[in-house]
């Protein structure tokens, strides 16, 4: 008589290989879709990056916990208006990046990424922060309000103009989703997936910048 085969057993060693290889996988990438929202690592976006360009100015007078046009810091990030706007900044048709930690006050906890160094942790943040390189502004407000490029700026303790960016000087063209913005670019307002660019000097065509899942 045939020995049954049965049905119910469990699977054989290699099978269970693959299934606990299957289930890492599955939770490495759980953890990076958690890692991509409200201020921790995330993919970088698709379209130039700022990792490697000379950064524009430094963060050392910055914003060292008082109150800045209205914008407070706290031991902990707001998310009840939580939205993301991104800077590009040339000078002379030479691309300078948005430094990390901008609004962050030290001592700065990193993280390295694919994409550089990252910020998860500091000893308070601003309601308006950078937590990489890339240029993307993290507004993580108690409430919504209207926040712009100037504010920004002074939080980095930087000037902003028709003429200046930073320590840059020059005639200064703003782009915004593409569009030329005149006026004052301190008055550009920071909304949701705004994508700016200051050309101070050289007319740099405005160089489009998607943003990643979860920002």
């Amino acid at each position: 008589m045939a020995k049954r085969t049965d049905s119910r057993r469990g699977p054989g060693p290699r099978r269970r290989l693959l299934i606990a290889g299957a289930a890492g996988l599955l939770a490495a990438a759980f953890g990076v879709g958690l890692l991509s929202r409200g201020g921790k690592p995330s993919p970088a976006a698709a379209g130039s990056t700022t990792a490697q360009a000379p950064p524009l100015a430094p963060v050392a007078g910055e914003a060292s916990g008082q109150v800045v046009d209205g914008i407070s810091a706290g031991e902990t990030e707001q998310l009840a208006f939580h939205i993301h706007a991104h800077l590009a900044v040339y000078v002379n048709g030479e691309q300078h990046s948005i430094p990390l930690g901008i609004g962050v006050l030290p001592p700065l906890r990193l993280v390295q990424t694919g994409d550089g160094p990252f910020v998860v942790g500091g000893a308070a943040f601003y309601w308006l922060h950078t937590h990489d390189a890339s240029g993307v502004i993290h507004i993580e407000s108690p409430v919504p309000r209207r926040y712009t490029l100037g504010e920004f700026f002074d939080l980095w303790g930087q000037p902003l103009g028709r003429f200046h960016v930073g320590p840059a000087r020059g005639p200064v063209t703003a782009l915004v989703d593409g569009a030329v913005s005149g006026g004052d670019p301190r008055d550009i307002p920071l909304e949701a997936h705004s994508v700016i660019q200051l050309n101070v000097g050289a007319t740099v065509p405005f160089q489009p910048y998607r943003f990643a899942a979860g920002l």
